[in-house]
């Protein structure tokens, strides 16, 4: 089993900028895809951003595209993700993921989920 632990998120103003991390233990995050995740209260989680397990594939929402940037560092077992010129529609509560599939940009296709971390963008 991989445990996925995320952190960094905090109350930030607009324009701002603020980087996630998340630490993965119990398995190597080598050979896995991941990604992030955004989630806000009744509504669907939805896909953020992928890398794949070489890092030189990454995948981004159109919403977030040219704005954030993930990143990984297979040998401290760690993801990123920088967030830039955040927007109070960022707000959400921010999960990592790791996934078998190459280029999961789905839900579904994680099976391991951290517990997230509460981002708050306010104007």
């Amino acid at each position: 089993q991989m445990q996925l632990v995320e952190s960094g998120g905090k109350l930030v103003q607009t324009g701002e900028s603020l980087r996630l991390s998340c630490l993965a233990s119990g398995r190597t995050i080598s050979g896995y895809t991941v990604g992030w995740f955004r989630q806000v209260p009744g509504a669907e989680r939805e896909f953020v951003a992928t890398i794949s397990w070489s890092g030189e594939v990454t995948n981004y929402a159109d919403s977030v595209q040219g704005r954030f940037i993930i990143s990984r560092d297979n040998d401290k077992n760690m993801i990123y993700l920088q967030m830039n010129n955040l927007k109070p529609e960022d707000t959400a509560l921010y999960y990592c993921a790791a996934a078998f599939a190459r280029a999961a940009t789905t839900r579904r296709q994680y099976p391991y989920w951290g517990q997230g971390t509460q981002v708050t963008v306010s104007s």
